[in-house]
């Protein structure tokens, strides 16, 4: 049972990667940028819900609403002053300029919030969940993560191959200018992928609030980090392959908790992405591309 209850809480880790994954991928899928502010786009979502909940006494789903809304816009506004000048810039430059945006977001954070850590309240107020006669006890988060994350890559994968926007979205990514030919806008469609990327963002921020209930500024960096890393391990650029590299990852690193170190638990996860680098570049479900020289 212990195995079984380790495993589930390991998906349900992994779930929240991946949802914070997806935003990633779908950047670096469609830009070719590397969003680095992304996981400060989770706390200010935690912190949004937060205030919401505690402060204006608003219901939880409403809270997670407004998270929503108010992260889009963020990720919108980053997009259009960061990182829309430098469309033509070379990558190192728009590196620069995540990390720069990813701190003063959390320093705004400390600002406006203060640098203490904040105990979050799960926004789901239900009993655990007890199986085979209740030697198995599951967190209610846990359950409403894995959820989550399976409707969100559902419905992104139906909303990538047959929407309008979807289309438009793979269009660009294969090719910026011969979309732009094709009459596709090109700034609108890739501030559109920022936009939907932050929504996702403050939905992993409340998740990961709800289950790991401390909420402070830098709240968003290191779960932001293992994202990168799921997206690179199932393969960047590739929706069903953040998901699985998000889950595996959380799987590996709870597992690497329990049965190995606590405190060796990320350097295991880390070490683990290098080997599969090593024999896969690509990631898991990653294409290989050919360059023509």
């Amino acid at each position: 049972m212990e195995f079984l209850f380790n495993l589930i809480n390991g998906i349900s880790l992994g779930s929240i990667y991946a949802i914070i994954a997806l935003g990633y991928t779908m950047v670096y899928g469609i830009a070719k940028m590397l969003n680095f502010a992304h996981g400060d786009v989770i706390m200010v979502g935690g912190y949004i819900s937060f205030c919401a909940i505690f402060y204006l006494e608003l219901p939880p789903f409403i809270a997670v609403v407004l998270a929503m809304i108010v992260c889009t816009v963020l990720g919108i506004i980053i997009e259009g002053l960061a990182y829309k000048p430098l469309r033509d810039a070379t990558s190192l430059a728009v590196l620069i300029t995540a990390i720069g945006v990813s701190y003063f977001l959390q320093n705004s954070a400390q600002l406006i919030w203060g640098s203490a850590s904040k105990s979050y309240i799960s926004i789901l107020q239900a009993e655990p969940i007890r199986l085979f006669e209740g030697q198995l006890t599951i967190k209610a988060e846990a359950v409403l993560t894995i959820i989550v994350c399976v409707i969100i890559m559902i419905a992104l994968t139906l909303f990538v191959n047959k929407t309008k926007i979807g289309k438009a979205m793979r269009a660009v990514s294969e090719d910026k200018g011969a979309a732009q030919l094709m009459g596709i806008n090109v700034n609108r469609t890739i501030s559109t992928t920022f936009a939907i990327g932050s929504a996702l963002a403050a939905v992993a921020g409340v998740l990961l609030c709800s289950s790991y209930p401390t909420l402070m500024p830098t709240t968003g960096s290191m779960p932001g980090i293992k994202a990168f890393t799921a997206a690179v391990f199932g393969g960047i650029g590739s929706i069903p392959g953040a998901m699985l590299g998000g889950i595996l990852l959380g799987i590996i690193e709870i597992f690497a908790k329990v049965y190995v170190s606590m405190e060796l638990s990320n350097a295991i996860v880390f070490a683990v992405l290098i080997i599969v680098l090593l024999f896969k570049p690509t990631g898991l479900l990653g294409k290989k591309i050919s360059e023509k020289v």
